[in-house]
């Protein structure tokens, strides 16, 4: 520990910072998107010196045109081609090309790189939105750690962290980014978790505080004892999450995306009907039933429609990212807009999952002292929250913890030990045990009723009292229920304690319903019932035990940062810094985002409608058709990104 004092200075480089050469995938598709927006502006720009250069040379300001138009086209033909040949299908990337090429084939060059230079614009911005969605993220991804120093006998070491294992000891320096999950064993600082938790302050940590990988150490060493391999890392598994968040999309996307092959067809039988059947039928000039065929092209293609789905929902999924609120895909957003009933388990989700030692209650004859000594000296060796408990309270009344012998596990009920040659057992206490004492069973009823998980205690062959233990709500579960009430969202409580301390817990909360006793099963079982009766509902909790019932839920949330890995694969969504009120606060955004979405595809089908009767009963202009049908799509693009805000 004598290498604390010889620290780098927080301005010196640190050795486990990204390496600048290093560009992460995320970084290139950065690029991509600057490329394209760089290609629009281009594209856009030689529009307006064709345009202002059309009277003075004709040869000249077409040869502009053409360039704008490969400029602006180019992806979007790329897109659709790569359609057409891979799954032999239509989309509106091919229509709008064909309009635009249609447009210059009979003079009008101008509103041909005015529809390719809009539409090429929208799909930047959708780009944007999907940068954006992905940006907090990249940045995580980028701040992944290479090396760590890890301390031992022989001194310290720089080592690649895949070659970590639990139990090493780490120094972390000033200013570095912390390599793995862990243990503060000595030293103290601030240290930035916005890249896990969302939180815009650094948090003070010291000695017995947990550390997350691909956070930012501040101003103080620490010296971190690993929790966890590489790949078992916090920080491992939230990438893990969000490369996986573009690959669901919105139910409504996704029937958008199947009629859009169909409606396109459409669009092209129509204008070739246009162009073929109206000279004969309605005795049109073929150049007129052409130029009305373009008009038609311009105004039918669904551009905005296709547009009003994704960029909002991405817009929203950025926005939860950055309040610590991560979502595999725009589909378990758009499913949370849905949300009836939220359904909470227990503890580490309502309750902070820190137990403590409420009472202990000693039969006649057996000292107080004697029966936590006894306790603490049996589950000293347990690593299950109620066992630290009771050892803490030990601690805390100065007591010593006294070795035991021949430890064993009861499975089912509890644990027994010899303690100075005594067996003692502490485990579950039954209300309906005939031999427990009258004295005891009154108790034991009153400590349940408030609420408290409560153990018995057995000296030998006789019972010597009871303890009591509970777990605390958390602070902000109270104001998130009632956030979520006000909604008008049912919340639920399914959980495997007791009745009674389900009870306890839900009135102190403000639940609604509460199940109680219930195996993990029997929490799948209630989810599928809930559904039935209400609808969507969200399942939030935090261990292996709910993995079940997240999976069972139209949308699972997990513990971030209690939750167990099981939970966190099988969610749908990842509150990072384990704030309940993120729920509710995510619910009403998911809301927002529907009424955008719903807002969209009304004010995209409208003007489509308004423009194509325009084309059929007036002489309606291509540049009005132009600027009408990509302003659209513009606008309902813009109308998504709003969420970001």
């Amino acid at each position: 520990m004598q290498a604390i004092h010889r620290v780098m200075p927080a301005t010196q480089k640190s050795m486990n910072q990204p390496d600048p050469g290093r560009r992460p995938r995320a970084s290139f598709l950065a690029m991509l998107r600057h490329k394209e927006i760089l290609m629009v502006i281009c594209s856009g720009a030689l529009m307006l010196a064709a345009w202002g250069i059309g009277n003075w040379s004709e040869p000249l300001s077409v040869l502009l045109y053409i360039a704008s138009y490969v400029l602006g086209g180019y992806l979007k033909a790329k897109e659709g081609l790569l359609t057409l040949f891979k799954d032999r299908d239509l989309d509106v990337n091919l229509l709008m090309i064909a309009a635009a090429l249609g447009a210059a084939s009979i003079g009008y060059w101008n509103e041909g790189a005015m529809l390719i230079f809009i539409f090429a614009l929208s799909g930047a911005l959708e780009s944007f939105a999907s940068e954006r969605s992905r940006k907090d993220i990249s940045a995580l991804i980028a701040l992944k750690p290479e090396t760590a120093l890890r301390v031992d006998g022989d001194g310290m070491k720089r080592v690649a962290v895949e070659e970590l294992s639990i139990g090493d000891l780490l120094l972390v320096r000033p200013g570095e980014v912390i390599p793995a999950d862990g243990i503060i064993r000595s030293g103290g600082s601030a240290v930035n978790q916005a890249t896990i938790t969302g939180e815009s302050i650094p948090v003070d940590k010291g000695v017995g505080d947990g550390v997350y990988t691909g956070t930012l150490n501040g101003e103080g060493a620490l010296y971190v004892e690993v929790t966890s391999p590489a790949e078992g890392t916090l920080f491992a598994k939230i990438i893990a999450l969000v490369e996986q968040a573009q690959n669901e999309t919105p139910e409504t996307q996704r029937f958008i995306k199947r009629l859009e092959g169909v409606y396109a067809k459409g669009v092209v039988m129509v204008t070739m009907g246009f162009i073929l059947l109206t000279p004969i039928l309605l005795d049109w000039a073929w150049s007129f039933a052409f130029y009305k065929a373009m008009v038609f092209l311009v105004v039918a293609s669904p551009c905005a429609i296709v547009s009003s789905v994704m960029p909002a929902m991405l817009s929203a999924m950025s926005k939860s990212a950055r309040g610590g609120v991560l979502f595999k895909g725009g589909a378990h957003m758009d499913n949370m807009g849905m949300t009836k009933v939220v359904a909470f388990d227990k503890t580490g989700t309502l309750t902070a999952g820190l137990p403590m030692v409420t009472e202990l209650f000693a039969a006649d004859g057996y000292d107080r002292l004697q029966l936590l000594s006894a306790c603490a000296a049996a589950e000293s060796l347990s690593e299950h929250p109620l066992a630290r408990a009771i050892v803490r309270k030990a601690e805390e009344e100065g007591l010593g913890i006294q070795a035991a012998e021949e430890l064993q596990a009861l499975p089912g009920w509890g644990i027994e030990a010899r303690i100075d040659g005594i067996l003692w057992r502490i485990g579950k206490a039954d209300e309906n045990d005939p031999s427990l004492p009258e004295s005891l069973r009154q108790r034991l009823q009153v400590l349940v009723n408030d609420g408290n998980t409560v153990s018995v205690i057995q000296f030998g062959d006789n019972y010597a009292g009871l303890i009591a233990l509970q777990d605390t709500v958390r602070p902000q579960a109270k104001a998130a229920l009632s956030r979520l009430h006000k909604l008008g969202v049912v919340t639920v409580m399914l959980t495997g304690d007791r009745n009674g301390t389900a009870q306890s817990v839900a009135r102190e909360a403000g639940i609604d319903l509460v199940y109680g006793d219930l195996l993990p099963q029997d929490k799948v079982k209630y989810v599928g019932e809930l559904r039935a009766k209400h609808g969507h509902v969200v399942m939030v909790g935090d261990g292996v035990n709910d993995a079940p019932a997240l999976a069972a839920a139209t949308v699972g949330v997990a513990m971030g940062g209690a939750g167990s890995g099981a939970a966190l694969e099988v969610a749908d969504v990842v509150l990072m810094n384990d704030n309940l009120e993120r729920v509710a606060e995510t619910i009403e955004l998911a809301r927002r985002a529907r009424k955008i979405v719903k807002q969209n595809l009304i004010f995209a089908a409208g003007v489509i409608t308004l423009l194509i009767i325009g084309n059929f009963v007036q002489e309606l202009p291509l540049p009005l058709g132009v600027v009408g049908h990509e302003g659209s799509t513009l606008l309902v693009i813009l109308n998504g990104l709003r969420l970001l805000r």
